[in-house]
């Protein structure tokens, strides 16, 4: 198998049904789903019974994303692992798209464009017109947490995603700081393209355990090594080049890899 394509989930039932069936509906194989239920008390539990050909695994208690997709990275013996937020939509086989992107140049973890928040748009006739403009484009050095694919041999090298449950979402930041320090390839690429709602799941575990946000975000520093010092910089240089990520593309093309959509208009990020 090519890829298997992981997503924790946490209730949201609405969420995780609409992702799973955009992506069959664009020609991804069920065999290739994995949906791992972090101990939902909706009806996921149900309708994922009711769905033999998605394959799933119910956790007793909430592992978080991180203990989640390494539990579904363990499961996986496909040649890429994609790690997925389950408030997406697809409107083309954006998994094969993002492959094939990657395979060109050769990057080792990769993730595709996307916008977020509201769907109120044409989102198939935009989508053509977004991969005819922006297909060659790259934002070298990054991925996003919402959907990114990681190579078996990353996995291998580097290790799987951090379970520590205090990293609170920043699983994907924490494994982005390694990736760059092994040296390893990265990028977020414009030949495929997803919607994402935006943090649906991340609300649901703070209403869950009822608090308004997780955790501190100094704990991250401190875990990748990072000083009051190496902090500035770091997000010095993270604002900075996505600031000129977004001058370059709009300039260059009329959109961006990461855009929002609220309220009848388009933000580039």
């Amino acid at each position: 198998m090519r890829c298997s394509i992981v997503i924790p989930v946490l209730n949201q039932l609405h969420y995780t049904r609409q992702c799973v069936d955009s992506m069959l509906a664009c020609g991804i194989p069920a065999a290739s789903i994995l949906v791992i239920d972090n101990g939902s008390s909706d009806e996921t539990p149900q309708w994922l019974a009711s769905r033999p050909d998605i394959r799933s695994v119910r956790n007793p208690v909430n592992l978080g994303c991180g203990g989640a997709w390494t539990q579904g990275a363990l499961l996986s013996d496909a040649d890429w692992t994609l790690l997925l937020n389950n408030d997406t939509v697809f409107a083309h086989n954006a998994v094969d798209a993002m492959l094939d992107a990657a395979d060109k140049l050769k990057l080792d973890v990769v993730s595709p464009a996307m916008v977020e928040v509201d769907l109120d748009y044409d989102q198939p006739a935009f989508t053509q017109k977004f991969l005819a403009e922006m297909g060659g484009v790259l934002r070298d050095g990054w991925f996003h947490g919402v959907a990114f694919a990681v190579r078996r041999e990353v996995f291998q090298r580097i290790g799987f995603l951090d379970t520590d449950r205090e990293l609170y979402g920043r699983e994907d930041s924490e494994f982005l700081f390694r990736c760059r320090r092994a040296g390893l390839k990265v990028g977020t690429v414009g030949a495929a393209l997803i919607h994402h709602f935006g943090m649906v799941t991340q609300d649901a575990m703070k209403k869950e355990q009822g608090v308004r946000k997780f955790g501190d975000h100094r704990y991250f520093y401190a875990k990748v090594g990072l000083d009051w010092w190496g902090r500035q910089k770091y997000k010095f240089e993270r604002k900075s080049r996505a600031a000129a990520w977004t001058r370059d593309e709009q300039a260059a093309h009329g959109m961006t890899l990461h855009m929002q959509r609220r309220n009848g208009a388009w933000v580039y990020r």
